[in-house]
């Protein structure tokens, strides 16, 4: 029947909307109750991975960095696609099974849904960015300020040991605001756009400029390519995590002011919104004279309305990335949602007017 037929299209077409909200939602439940998993972390394999590829292949040229990241990101990405077939092949055979027994079609869907959930559970990283936020507002509330810069470099790559407590608090609660979109809203949106190879490749690309993409003198040249390429894959989720800051935060107006006025004078792309936001949404200001590893930069004051980063701004920044982790997850489900059910539309007219 020409009505069943067409319902069968839709509900098989709605099939990958299902599986990235259903598996990304269990992947980010997964993160908040137990963090990241402490044993053979996959980012940490592929962190070796690439470390051994980079001795292999560096030259101090942007060709031999570009080919650097080509095989890592690309070996990562595909590794994941070659993984998803696999998922959607186990599927099919079971689905096939259901359709003539009868009843097996909802347990077709698990092989999938539960990569996905793995893989979002092993590249996002809020519940460990939180907890190592959290343990250096601990402390400097206790005036451990030698702990603090100890534990510092576990979640930022400053340098820590000119900070005073003021300072300390300030690069935490950036870096809470950058890895937001870096380790949670950015995964998201790749894996709304291309499933589990879009959620592994951007952690790849994010991964690579970590370790290359900073301009460093071995790293300027053989470096450039990871960073372009962090900077493209990071432009949609940052922006994402800009809005939603403002929409969680406690001041929407003046986040919203933050990043028309000072977004745009940070050195980053894709830091400077977020941060921006941040800024706004908590009322405080950020940036200023900062150093990265002997060198020192300085960096735009943003939100310079806002009054000075204090160390109970850190468990308020917390807070108010998980409510953007949450919100960014109802958002790209409903955005997949809402282009699936476009795109079915799209294709039923074509089948209408044909």
């Amino acid at each position: 029947m020409p009505g069943s037929g067409s319902a069968a299209v839709r509900g098989g077409g709605a099939t990958a909307e299902r599986v990235f909200a259903y598996g990304a939602a269990l992947g980010l439940l997964g993160d908040r109750l137990f963090g990241d998993p402490r044993r053979g972390h996959p980012v940490a394999a592929f962190g070796r991975a690439a470390g051994a590829v980079e001795r292999a292949l560096w030259h101090d040229h942007r060709g031999w960095g570009t080919l650097h990241t080509l095989v890592c990101a690309g070996g990562a990405a595909g590794l994941a696609v070659l993984a998803a077939r696999g998922a959607r092949g186990a599927r099919g055979v079971r689905g096939v099974r259901g359709v003539r027994g009868g009843g097996g079609i909802p347990e077709s869907r698990a092989a999938s849904v539960t990569l996905t959930a793995l893989a979002t559970w092993s590249v996002v990283g809020g519940t460990s960015l939180g907890r190592e936020a959290r343990a250096i507002g601990a402390a400097l509330t206790a005036g451990d300020l030698a702990l603090a810069r100890e534990r510092l470099p576990r979640l930022c790559g400053r340098d820590p040991q000119a900070l005073d407590g003021q300072q300390l608090a300030r690069a935490v609660v950036e870096s809470v605001a950058e890895n937001t979109s870096d380790a949670v809203v950015g995964a998201l949106v790749w894996g709304a756009i291309a499933g589990v190879p879009g959620l592994v490749g951007f952690r790849a690309v994010n991964t690579l400029d970590a370790m290359v993409g900073h301009r460093s003198a071995r790293y300027r040249r053989f470096g450039w390519a990871s960073a372009r390429l962090d900077d493209l894959a990071g432009w949609p989720g940052a922006r994402l995590t800009a809005a939603l800051a403002a929409v969680a935060g406690d001041d929407p107006r003046g986040a919203l002011r933050a990043v028309r006025q000072d977004a745009r004078r940070h050195p980053s792309p894709n830091a400077g919104p977020v941060e921006a936001s941040f800024a706004g949404a908590l009322g405080v200001r950020l940036g200023g004279t900062l150093a990265y590893g002997g060198r020192v930069e300085h960096r735009p004051v943003l939100n310079g309305e806002g009054r000075p980063v204090t160390t109970a701004d850190i468990e308020r920044a917390v807070r108010l990335s998980r409510r953007v982790g949450g919100y960014a997850l109802a958002v790209c489900a409903a955005g997949r949602f809402a282009y699936g059910a476009l795109r079915r539309r799209a294709a039923d007219t074509g089948r209408g007017l044909g």
